[in-house]
């Protein structure tokens, strides 16, 4: 089987840790976004992946083509020249995409879930229509798209943000469709949400599976730290997955830490905390809800909550970081400085505190 996933984008909303770094490639849980993604869909069976990309495409290839070795998957790389949407990479992708022909998936780059697609297969070739969308329940329908569709889960119809309830199911950003969408579709920027969905829910050729368990868009801070907490609690909930987690009296709750790392006396690290390759973390330190990417140290008696912390950053002694921190590469964070939501562009000093959220150029 084959899949595509969409990585065009230039990762704007996960910025400083996207300034040099191409989204797919940021470590989620000690492993880049697309690494979990492309686990997934080999374990489902698929063995040929399109990655659609504008942006950074041969760094992309440099870095991914050592996991897909690894992992026995042949990655394909379309590149846009110019941005084409949400479906105009499908149909730049066609050729590759119809040399069988068998459904395809198709996802998003930025999504964490616990990636069904053996029974979105199932699902698929049971209703026999053109294109299955995973969707998800929210508790504010009225900030997203939603999906309305009858018992059998034939989709009726999107509505856009609705002001009155009729439905609390968005789209998920994954997809099976059969090779016959790529009649629908053109070489060109189009929206496969808004434009293709919509007239094949019209045509009846559209259905929705719905997710069971956690999903969330990572591709902003809150939301990425929110995402690695559910990831992290669906690891706890797998017998196979739990064994990834640390344990002992310097852990509390689920915490992940690369075999690299060093931890000091006297640390109290979690709930919800990865952290990974070569981090060197002193005495006394406490850290929560944070991920702690390769290279970085964290000096004596420091405080963390909520914040990612960059490749090779150096945060000082007695330091406080909350509410949604984030460091880009090579920060150098003075001791006793406190950071209230700070956004820190890479390779700064920052030697003052930052008391109200803001970014730091």
């Amino acid at each position: 089987m084959k899949a595509l996933i969409l990585v065009g984008g230039y990762g704007t909303r996960l910025r400083p840790l996207t300034l040099f770094r191409p989204k797919p490639l940021v470590e989620f849980a000690n492993k880049p976004i697309l690494v979990h993604q492309l686990e997934a869909l080999v374990a489902a069976g698929v063995t040929d992946v399109v990655l659609a990309v504008s942006y950074r495409a041969q760094e992309m290839e440099q870095e991914l083509s050592q996991y897909a070795d690894k992992l026995g998957v042949n990655l394909c790389f379309s590149h846009e020249v110019e941005p084409l949407g949400t479906a105009g990479p499908l149909a730049l992708a066609r050729e590759i995409l119809t040399k069988v022909s068998e459904p395809f998936f198709v996802l998003n780059s930025d999504i964490t879930c616990e990636f069904p697609f053996t029974e979105m297969l199932a699902f698929h070739q049971n209703h026999g229509c053109e294109g299955t969308v995973v969707v998800t329940q929210v508790e504010e329908p009225s900030k997203y798209g939603v999906v309305v569709y009858d018992g059998n889960g034939k989709i009726e119809r999107f509505v856009e943000k609705p002001l009155e309830f009729v439905s609390n199911k968005i789209n998920a950003g994954l997809y099976i469709l059969n090779p016959s969408i790529l009649d629908r579709i053109e070489v060109r920027p189009t929206s496969i949400e808004k434009e293709i969905f919509p007239a094949m829910a019209t045509d009846g050729q559209l259905f929705a599976y719905e997710l069971s368990g956690y999903w969330m868009d990572i591709g902003q801070p809150k939301d990425f730290l929110t995402g690695m907490c559910l990831y992290l609690q669906a690891l706890r909930q797998n017998s196979k997955g739990a064994l990834t987690l640390v344990s002992g009296d310097t852990f509390v709750g689920n915490v992940l830490v690369d075999p690299t790392a060093v931890i000091g006396h006297n640390c109290r690290i979690g709930p919800n905390v990865t952290i990974g390759p070569d981090v060197v973390i002193e005495d006394g330190v406490c850290i929560k809800r944070s991920t702690i990417l390769k290279g970085s140290k964290i000096r004596s008696h420091s405080w963390l909550d909520s914040c990612i912390v960059g490749w090779n950053c150096v945060i000082g002694q007695w330091v406080r970081m909350e509410n949604v921190t984030v460091l880009g590469e090579d920060v150098i964070v003075s001791d006793e400085v406190y950071i209230n939501g700070g956004k820190v562009l890479p390779h700064k000093a920052i030697s003052s505190s930052v008391p109200e959220p803001q970014i730091i150029m």
